[in-house]
């Protein structure tokens, strides 16, 4: 098959994991807004696709981390490796919304890339440095979003310790309208970016552009995709993030929402890729240990971390086999 079919199809598929990713994770950017009720469901979706496409067009230092620090050179990586690679994050994150778990885009990317990528190259392909750095980053965020959001919590019960619980969840209702739009404006700037690099790294290997530098035609595609998909909604994944890890008042959103829109603006501007889902579930989970220890379903996070420990294999093994079915193929 001509390379510039394959990059059609792989440009096909980087958008639909772009749609995907909308209703996928950008229902965890929403959650916190709509248990508390701080929003309409379908208001909060609105604004968040809308907001979700101002925050793609922002910055591209994240898909330029999703382009080039994984592997050791963009030539190596050709249109069948990112086919597979897109291929598995999507059933990836088909399946855990099906069952309603929350579950990280960004990690089963990078797992189906590692897996794609070792299977046609070799483990030399994969830059050691690079992914530890990307792993990190990953796997660091949700339990800085869990610590940082106890500290807010805290901060928050001393400072308002002479309001009534009433008069404080009132006014933090009504500011939650913009921490939720902060939050939804954050999750755009990183997640979106990820089909950016993969677009763009697949332009480059096939000889469409010269640098690893990404169009502003990718941008408004890979914008408009996960907006698209923002709008469908996902309410299986809002429910369990909204309400069974923690049941919050609206104080409590608030706290989760300027908490994970801090610390993903931080990952944005260090250009690390991190886990919208990882970093709301973690901020929830810090939110609701500062209101009691016991107030957190422990054993929903215990499911939902088990899921993040499994993505990346799991995704990689998917690469791994996706790649030898289209190698057999002829492709």
């Amino acid at each position: 098959m001509p390379e510039y079919y394959l990059i059609i199809i792989l440009i096909i598929l980087a958008l639909s994991f772009d749609f995907i990713n909308g209703f996928h994770d950008t229902a965890n950017a929403i959650a916190t807004c709509v248990a508390t009720r701080a929003l309409n469901p379908k208001v909060a979706i609105i604004m968040s696709a809308v907001l979700n496409f101002v925050g793609a067009m922002v910055s591209t230092g994240v898909a330029k981390t999703i382009g080039g620090d994984i592997v050791t050179s963009p030539s190596m990586v050709d249109s069948v490796v990112l086919i597979a690679a897109i291929a598995a994050a999507i059933f990836w994150n088909l399946l855990t919304w099906k069952v309603g778990l929350p579950s990280s885009s960004s990690h089963a990317l990078i797992g189906g890339i590692c897996g794609a990528v070792i299977i046609s190259y070799g483990i030399g392909a994969i830059n050691g440095d690079g992914i530890l750095t990307i792993v990190s980053g990953l796997v660091l965020s949700p339990v800085v979003a869990m610590f940082c959001g106890y500290i807010i919590m805290t901060l928050f019960y001393i400072i308002l310790r002479n309001f009534s619980k009433g008069q404080v969840n009132n006014v933090a209702k009504r500011i939650q309208v913009l921490s939720a739009a902060l939050m939804a404006f954050s999750h755009g700037s990183n997640d979106a970016q990820k089909s950016m690099g993969i677009i763009t790294l697949a332009l480059l290997s096939g000889g469409f552009i010269g640098a690893l530098e990404v169009p502003v035609y990718v941008k408004v595609a890979c914008a408009l995709a996960m907006s698209a998909g923002t709008s469908v909604g996902g309410w299986n994944i809002i429910r369990t993030v909204g309400n069974k890890i923690f049941r919050m008042q609206p104080v409590n959103g608030l706290a989760a929402d300027l908490n994970s829109a801090m610390t993903i603006f931080t990952a944005t501007m260090l250009h690390l890729p991190v886990s919208t889902t990882h970093v709301v579930s973690g901020s929830i989970m810090g939110v609701g240990w500062a209101t009691r220890f016991r107030a957190v379903h422990w054993s929903v996070a215990y499911q939902m971390v088990f899921a993040w420990i499994l993505t990346i294999p799991c995704t990689a093994a998917v690469g791994a086999i996706v790649y030898l079915l289209l190698y057999h193929m002829g492709l």
